[in-house]
This record gives C-alpha cells, structure tokens and sequence, in this order.
C-alpha cells in the first residue's frame, strides 16, 4: 500500500494527531500529494497493526473532491482501497480495537459523512425515475460499511463505544437524513436501528431527537427527505414497547405520530406511518379511538388521493377496534364516510365501501346498525341513483342488501324517511320557483318602487310579503 503525505501545509489553530490537516465542512483543499509504501495490514505482525490502522485511518481522513472525475484520480483509489482493506480487517475481528483506534476510527468516519448537505431540489417526489446522487458516494459508502460493521462486530463493547458514539454523533448522523440520496439515507437507517439496539442509554435521547425531526417537519418546514426512514425505524421501536405503554410514549402518538398526517407530501412517507400508528392500536386497542378521531381531525377536504390512503389506513384501524372504543367514535367516523361515499371521484367512494369487505367491520357496524344506517342512507341512495360510476353502483348495491338483509324493518323505515326528506324538498323547491314567478310578475306589472304609489294596500302587502319570503326562505 501507499502512503500520501501533505506538504506545505498552513498551521492550524487545534492540531489533530494526523498527517493531514481537514475542514470537515469547508470546501476540498487543494493538496500537493506523494506517495511512499504502506504495507497490508495483514502482512504485518500482530503488534504492528494497531500503529499500522492509524496510520491508515489518517491516511482516509482527507477529503477528495468528486466534481471532476479527472481530479486527484490516483488519491482517490489509494482511498477506496484502504477503506476496503479497513472494512475487511474490522470484520475479522483479529484486533481488538483499543480506546484510541475506536477513537479515531470513529473521527474519521465523522470527518468524511459530516458534511453541508446541497440545497434541497424545489419538488419532493418519491417516485422520482432519477433521483439525486451523492458524487462522492463511492467512497462515502464504504465509510458507512466501515462504521455499520463496527457498530455491528461482537468486539465492540457498547460501554467503551459510547465514548465516541456521543449524543453528538447520533444527532449528526440523524441531519444526514435530509439526504436526497436514497442510498444513503437507507445506510443511515441501518446504522440508527443499530445504534439503538447496541447502546440502550441512547435509546431515550434517539426517541427525543426524532420528535424533534417530526415536530420541525410538521410545524415549521414541511419537507424533509427522511421521514419515511425515521418512521420505518421507529416501526421497529413501538414493536418492543413493554406493556403496560407508558405516558411518553401514548404522548408521542398524539403529538407526533397523529400530526404527521397533515402534510401534502404525506405519500412519501404514508405506508411507514400507518404501520407505526397499527403498531400502537395492537399494542394497546384502547388507542383506537384517539387514532380515529385524530384521523377525522386532519381528514383532506379537497386533496382526494389523500383521502383515499387515509381510507386505507382507517380500515386497518377499524380491524384492530374493539366494540367499546367503536361506539364512541362511530357517528362522526360515519358522518365522514357518508361524505366519502358520495364522492364524485370514484376511488374515494370504491375505498369507502370496500370498508363492508371486512368481516370484523361489518360486525362492529351490526351491534351499532340503529344509529349507523340513518346516517349513510342517504348516501347509499343517491349513489344508486345518479352515481356516474357503473363499479360503484354494484358496491353500493351490495351494501344496501347487505343491510336490508341486516335488518329490514330498520331498512324500511329509513327509506320511508328518505322518501319522505326528498317529497319535502321537492315542495320546497318548488314553491320557491313559484315565489320568485310571482315577484317576478310583481315587478313586471308595478314597474319598480315608484310604480307602488298606486297600488293598493293588498297589491302591496303581497309584494312585501313574496319578497319577504325569497329572502328568508
């Protein structure tokens, strides 16, 4: 192997115990570089390596600039390959890293991923064909691969580790998370999941920084690229909950978890989301009715493929309801799905009644039938009657004769009361035609204000009085 030494190099006010001089967010330096042999690691004896790996990881502590590819192209493999040799011989596990070697393994990964993200693009879309790529990618995976498999070795001991694992390093490593490099935030979520696991006195201060992402994305920048990440890690977290759930945790649902469906991006991130919220209801079903009435509370008005995943996620709730927590939130749960089903948008109103597909759902819509069909009748009616989409009129068909066949008697009486709301309607429209045709012929034959004068006092108490009842009708 080769070893690159710096010449010239301006003094800095904090020497580091490197051969090189770095910014670790300043932008690359131009170095004046050669090289002389650096043996393998493997070819040495045992007590050589440790002095050996340091030199190493000095020797991968510089930035290369990757704007060019014609750029320090010789620098930049003498990198690459002492990486792979540094992951190599970490996952062999044949030296026990001491303090210092874990330290400044530990610098140098911090010296290369730390670092100014690049402005974020205007448009967040996840379903991009291209999506963004770190330039400097080829060396910053293998620094990743270094820092997961030390993280991961059985020789690292969490207790020692954690000296330079800080609560620094994790609220670092969790900014990189705005990366629009898809790769690296699914590397970065590796590492935080593993972090977790290995170091449990970091798991209340992870918790926290999380909240601390979700609250800023929600309430202050409405974009960020990982929380889909975040919240597939944080799938993981709710699952080994202990029972009984304690208060910070029930408190993160509400003030975190809940608000996250308000969000236009919320797609990106939508199915890590309900799995974390289904999460908490199998945990504990008493939950089920703060997640529903939290899902009414932020349910889209005018943004319809919203409305359909929240459809989705609302049904998976319902199957993790029981019945006491079902009647307390049914009426206006079915007020909304009324609504949905009237839906001119075809999808909203198909996810509505797939909710009569789940046999758990039908049975909790059963016990509370009384109060559930007078609210969704109408909706049912007009879906049948002037809904412009031939597939929805078969689902409301089904649903209909699934409830007359529920109970017929409670069918009947609210069609008679349907029938009877539309005869009034019709009557009410009607004489409100008739009241403006008599204004009308009024104020053809009175000719305006001026024209009353001669009338007389029936003439115009009549017009008073159409008047009168166009306005308050």
């Amino acid at each position: 192997m080769l070893k690159i030494i710096k010449r010239g190099h301006r003094k800095s006010p904090k020497p580091e115990p490197t051969d090189l001089e770095f910014e670790p967010e300043s932008q690359p330096i131009t170095l004046s570089l050669s090289m002389e042999p650096l043996p393998l690691l493997r070819d040495v004896a045992v007590l050589d390596r440790p002095a050996l790996f340091l030199k190493k990881l000095q020797l991968c502590s510089f930035y290369c600039d990757f704007s060019n590819s014609l750029k320090w192209v010789l620098e930049k493999e003498l990198k690459r390959q002492t990486l792979m040799e540094l992951v190599d011989f970490i996952d062999s596990g044949s030296c026990k890293l001491t303090g210092p070697m874990q330290e400044e393994l530990i610098r140098m990964v911090s010296l290369n991923i730390f670092r100014c993200l690049p402005p974020a693009s205007d448009l967040l879309e996840p379903d991009e064909d291209e999506p963004y790529q770190e330039p400097s990618w080829p060396h910053l995976q293998i620094v990743y691969e270094l820092l997961l498999r030390y993280i991961a070795s059985p020789e690292t001991d969490a207790k020692v580790a954690k000296r330079y694992i800080d609560h620094i390093f994790v609220l670092r490593l969790m900014e990189l998370f705005d990366s629009e490099d898809p790769r690296e935030r699914e590397y970065l979520k590796t590492l935080l999941h593993r972090i977790y696991g290995k170091f449990m006195v970091h798991r209340p201060f992870i918790r926290k920084a999380m909240n601390n992402v979700f609250y800023r994305f929600i309430f202050e920048t409405q974009r960020h690229c990982g929380i889909g990440e975040l919240l597939e890690i944080l799938g993981s977290i709710i699952n080994g909950f202990a029972l009984p759930m304690k208060e910070e945790h029930k408190l993160f649902l509400v003030r975190a978890l809940i608000p996250l469906h308000k969000p236009k991006s919320i797609s990106a991130y939508h199915h890590q989301l309900a799995y974390c919220i289904i999460q908490f209801v199998d945990k504990d079903y008493k939950l089920a009715e703060l997640v529903v009435k939290g899902l009414l509370k932020y349910w889209p008005v005018t943004n319809c493929q919203k409305e359909v995943l929240f459809l989705a996620e609302l049904e998976e709730v319902l199957e993790a309801t029981q019945a006491a927590e079902f009647h307390r939130c049914m009426l206006p749960l079915f007020r909304q799905i009324g609504r949905c089903l009237n839906s001119p948008h075809f999808q909203v109103a198909e996810r509505a009644l797939y909710l009569w597909n789940s046999e758990h759902i039908v049975s909790l819509i059963a016990q509370n039938r009384n109060m559930i069909l007078p609210l969704i009748f109408e909706a049912l009616e007009k879906n049948t009657q002037g809904h412009w989409n031939q597939a929805i009129h078969g689902l409301t068909a089904n649903v209909r004769r699934m409830f007359q066949e529920m109970d017929p008697e409670l069918f009947e009486e609210c069609q008679e009361q349907y029938l009877e709301k539309e005869t009034r309607a019709r009557e009410m429209e009607e004489q409100r035609e008739l009241t403006w045709k008599r204004i009308e012929a009024v104020a053809a034959t009175a000719g305006g204000e001026d024209m009353r004068k001669g009338m007389g006092k029936q003439e115009r108490d009549s017009c008073r009085a159409c008047e009168e009842e166009v306005l308050y009708s």
